[in-house]
């Protein structure tokens, strides 16, 4: 074989490997990162003070396996609710410090405004679609319903409040943690025909992080 016949044989060869290559990698399924926006209501009630240092535990666990490119923002709800952190999940030494600071225990206030904190919680997830986020909210205390009752969370029209955003985003997700098991059984009873099983994650004190992990997959974490 000369050397001419050798060149042309290896090109024929080298063509046939780097096609098979193409071809190859084209049939590999690449993941589509989406950036999500999670917002965070957090109990600094009375009634949920004694679990309020476990569950910030949690959820300093789960601002560590988002993304850098994540958003969150953290909501505090006593007799009122407002934010007292928004920006990267990973900046870690501002977060430990608002949820030192914002969610201490105050006697002067009486009450637990779920609902109020819903309500925004839903609005910033519609806004952060509108930014291009997947938007999810991370509800973690025991939803009791206490104080101004205008500020409480009515069960009859939650449903149709999550069918809402879930109808402006196309994709979203709820997570309730640490509640006693028969709220969790209400929420699950009333968001379930909405958001599904994937997009809806309950978890109570023992089960926070098979919780976690579900959480993680429902936002493709």
């Amino acid at each position: 074989m000369n050397n001419t016949l050798k060149i042309i044989l290896f090109s024929i060869i080298s063509l046939v490997i780097i096609f098979g290559a193409v071809i190859g990698l084209s049939k590999i399924k690449v993941d589509d990162f989406h950036k999500a926006a999670v917002i965070f209501v957090v109990d600094s009630s009375a009634s949920n003070l004694g679990k309020l240092p476990e569950q910030k535990r949690v959820l300093r666990q789960l601002f560590s396996m988002l993304d850098p490119e994540d958003h969150i923002k953290i909501l505090r709800v006593s007799e009122d609710s407002y934010i007292i952190y928004e920006g990267s999940p990973q900046s870690g030494s501002e977060v430990r410090k608002a949820l030192e600071k914002f969610t201490k225990f105050d006697s002067k206030e009486y009450g637990t405004a779920y609902g109020l904190s819903l309500e925004k919680a839903f609005n910033h997830a519609v806004n952060m679609h509108k930014e291009g986020y997947v938007p999810a909210v991370v509800v973690i205390g025991d939803l009791e319903n206490e104080g101004s009752v205008d500020k409480q969370i009515d069960w009859q029209t939650l449903p149709q409040e999550v069918a809402q955003v879930k109808n402006q985003t196309g994709d979203f997700t709820m997570m309730f943690l640490y509640a006693a098991p028969e709220k969790l059984d209400l929420v699950k009873e009333s968001l379930n025909p909405v958001l599904g099983e994937k997009h809806l994650i309950i978890g109570n004190e023992a089960t926070s992080v098979k919780a976690l992990r579900r959480f993680l997959s429902a936002i493709g974490r």
